[in-house]
Parts: C-alpha cells; sequence; structure tokens
C-alpha cells in the first residue's frame, strides 16, 4: 500500500512515538520522544496543513488539498496526538515519578509549596503578564503562533462597570515554561511547576471580584515562506520581510486544555476561522515539544542514553595533513557517526596553507555560533578567494542564513545566495 506524502509524515511519527512506548528506553529519553514528536507535527501543520484550501479544493503547489483528504489527515492527526498524551500521562509521568522527578499540580502542592509559586508568580511572571478585555474598542489580538495564551471568561461587570464576558492573557515567550523547586520545599524530590500552573492559579488575582472559568491554549499558524522566486529580484529581502509575518500567519490548528468550554472553544475557532477539525484538546499541557526543557533541568544522566561521542575519520589521521591524507582519492565522511571535526580541521588547515589560493563552499544549515564561519571569514583576512552559497530557503533555517549572508557579503570576494535547493534541477 503506497501512502501519500502527508499520509506517510504522520507515519513516520507512529514510528518515533514507538521508541517512546518502549519500556527498555531510559525515561527521560522517552519524554524526548514524545517532544520531538510534538515538534514534528508542529512543522507539520506549519507547512502541510492549509484548511482555508479545504473551501475552495483548489490545486496548490503541494498537490490536490480536497475536504476528503482533509477530513482523512484530520481523523489520523488527533489519532496520534491521542496515542500521544496518552503515553505522556500513563507510561512516561508515572515512570518519571517512579524516578523522583514530579510535575506538580497546583492541587497537589502543600502550604509551603504554595507559598512558594504564589512569590515566583509576584516575582518574575506577574509584571510580565497584560490581561485585555474584550470589547468594540478591544478586539481580539493578534496572537503569534506557537504561543501561550489564557482566555478567560468572565462574570460580573469589571471596575469602570462594563461587562466584558471574555479576557485574553498572553504569556511572554521569555519566561520558562517548567520551573524546579527549589530543594527546600521539594522534600526531596526533583519537583517542577509548568508556567502554566503557575498563572491558573493566580488568575484571580489579575481578574478581581470576577468570576472566571480560564484554560490555555496555543495556536499554530501556517509558517512556510512562499516566494515566488521568478517574481522577486531580491531573494533575501523577501523572505527577511516573510519572517517578519510568519508568526502571524493564516491559522492552522488550536490546542486547548481538554477542559475547554464548548462555549469558549467555539468562539476561538470563529476568531481564527477555523473548522471543528482543526480544534485539539489535550489531557495534558498544550505544546508538549515545551517539556524539552526538563529533560534539561532535571540532570538525571541515568534516566538518559549513554552519551555517544563520534569517532574522527576512519581515512584520516589527526594530526596529519588533510591535503596529504586526500590526495590519494575521495575521503568520505559518515556523519554523525564520525565526528565533523575532521571538515573543520580540512578548512582551518586551507585557511592556515599560504598554498591555498582559493576556498569553495556550499552552506546549507549552520548555528548562529559557527566556526565554520569564522573560518571562512579569517581566510578573507588573509586574501585568499573565497567563494560562498548560501540557502536562504533552508526551513526554518532562513533567518541565521540571511544573518551570514548579509555579514559575509561585504567580506568573501565572490558571494552567492541560493536557492536551487527549492528548484527542479536544470536539464
Amino acid at each position: 500500500m503506497l501512502l501519500d506524502r502527508d499520509h506517510s509524515i504522520l507515519s513516520f511519527n507512529e514510528r518515533v512515538l514507538d521508541w517512546a512506548s518502549r519500556s527498555d528506553v531510559p525515561v527521560l529519553e522517552r519524554l524526548r520522544y514524545l517532544c520531538i514528536v510534538s515538534s514534528n507535527l508542529d512543522e507539520f501543520f506549519e507547512v502541510r496543513a492549509e484548511p482555508h484550501l479545504v473551501a475552495n479544493q483548489r490545486q496548490n503547489e503541494k498537490g490536490l488539498f480536497t475536504v476528503e483528504s482533509f477530513h482523512r489527515l484530520s481523523i489520523a492527526a488527533h489519532t496520534l496526538v491521542a496515542r500521544q498524551y496518552a503515553l505522556y500521562n500513563d507510561a512516561v509521568m508515572p515512570a518519571l515519578e517512579k524516578n523522583g522527578v514530579k510535575i506538580i499540580s497546583h492541587g497537589e502542592r502543600n502550604t509551603e509549596q504554595r507559598r512558594w509559586v504564589k512569590l515566583y508568580f509576584e516575582r518574575e511572571v506577574r509584571p510580565l503578564l497584560i490581561p485585555v478585555g474584550l470589547d468594540p474598542s478591544h478586539p481580539f489580538p493578534q496572537v503569534a503562533n506557537k504561543s501561550l495564551n489564557f482566555i478567560v471568561r468572565l462574570s460580573g461587570p469589571d471596575a469602570f462597570g462594563r461587562e466584558n464576558e471574555i479576557a485574553i492573557v498572553k504569556v511572554p515567550r521569555v519566561l520558562p515554561r517548567m520551573i524546579r523547586m527549589p530543594d527546600k520545599v521539594a522534600g526531596g524530590v526533583k519537583l517542577f511547576v509548568s508556567l502554566s500552573s503557575v498563572i491558573r492559579a493566580h488568575l484571580t488575582e489579575l481578574f478581581r471580584a470576577v468570576w472566571l472559568v480560564s484554560f490555555h491554549s496555543s495556536g499554530h499558524r501556517h509558517s512556510d515562506l512562499a516566494v515566488d522566486e521568478d517574481d522577486v529580484k531580491n531573494l533575501r529581502m523577501a523572505l527577511r520581510q516573510g519572517l517578519e509575518h510568519r508568526h502571524f500567519g493564516q491559522a492552522v490548528r488550536l490546542e486547548v486544555s481538554a477542559g475547554c468550554s464548548e462555549h469558549l472553544s467555539e468562539f476561538l475557532l470563529n476568531q481564527f476561522d477555523l473548522p471543528e477539525e482543526s480544534l485539539y484538546r489535550v489531557p495534558g499541557p498544550v505544546n508538549l515539544v515545551r517539556l524539552t526543557q526538563l529533560i534539561d533541568l532535571v540532570h538525571a544522566p541515568q534516566l538518559c542514553f549513554a552519551p555517544y561521542k563520534a569517532c574522527y575519520p576512519r581515512q584520516l589521521i589527526p594530526g596529519e595533513s588533510f591535503l596529504n591524507s586526500s590526495s590519494g582519492g575521495d575521503v568520505l565522511i559518515h556523519q554523525p557517526f564520525e565526528s565533523f571535526g575532521g571538515v573543520l580541521d580540512f578548512l582551518r588547515e586551507a585557511v592556515n596553507d599560504p598554498q591555498v589560493l582559493a576556498i569553495k563552499q556550499t552552506v546549507y544549515r549552520t548555528g548562529s555560533d559557527s566556526e565554520l564561519m569564522d573560518l571562512l571569514r579569517e581566510a578573507v583576512r588573509r586574501g585568499k578567494e573565497v567563494t560562498v552559497v548560501v540557502e536562504l530557503k533552508a526551513r526554518f533555517d532562513e533567518e541565521a542564513n540571511i544573518n551570514w549572508a548579509e555579514m559575509l557579503n561585504p567580506l568573501v570576494r565572490r558571494f552567492c545566495m541560493a536557492w536551487w535547493a527549492s528548484r527542479p534541477m536544470p536539464r
């Protein structure tokens, strides 16, 4: 049986999720696999899912997108998400608790722990929160992609005597999503509180003298940068402008906590112009990918895979000239099993060798702090002829690559900004 591209992506994530279900996998790695699936689904919805095409049933560059195909994908995605949260609640979190790691809810906290959470809220969180009551002069605000928000249903007049039924509280991205409790209140175990739990426990302090029902939500927006290279003279500037609006594209998915009322969920679907199938009620934290922070905060190597150390490329000898080693034939480096250090050593030797007159390099993805890019700049400083081809349309790394392009452009003797990876090869 052949699967189309979209169903194939979901099937791949089912296989990733299988690793989260295995009891022989260290428990923090099982949580990591859940986070990986969450991250993959985010990208799937941001790039592949376009509910606004359902009504049009038109042909787009990704293929024929119809009502029927959207429904089939929706069923498959909902099934995958349901399995993901079942593993989270019934397997992974109980296993973590057996190993002395727990995310503690407001109802489980003792008096001392609640006091600490309240102080944390007052000191670190409350100054950054701005509740907005919705009325004719304050319409529904712009909600950024994958942002955390609380929607609150109010009952009773505000301080000015106005009847505002609904309010929104945006949560800044700068706040950590997981917070570790200090040992003095944790009772000998590693206790964590989620930012959502901290805010929800103290929402009444933001909306005094009103009755409220709250929930938190995470919205996903279409984030693929659609640029017609044939009509754009300056691809770099076109992508830079597109990046400014990426977080506010067409809504494609809405995650809400399972306790969200029908009234509020229907209100949100109308605001985002989404069909019912795009609503995901989750019995746990929205946007599970944020729990990656928990893995980093636990500091328990015994609950993770043993660190893997890549070997030095077998065809090379550390300390010996790469240029001499490669003179007898091609050198194949198998990554990630062999270290990228061999590539850096090669480039470093070329930069320092006065007999090397020119360096030509293709860069697809690189970090904001890149030794490879620093070496290329050093080569230019030493007067070598340097040609760099940078892939500007490396999805979700566009901004980093554009920054490098703008930094390198005045330096290198010949500079190319390419988009060949997204175009057909010439015949």
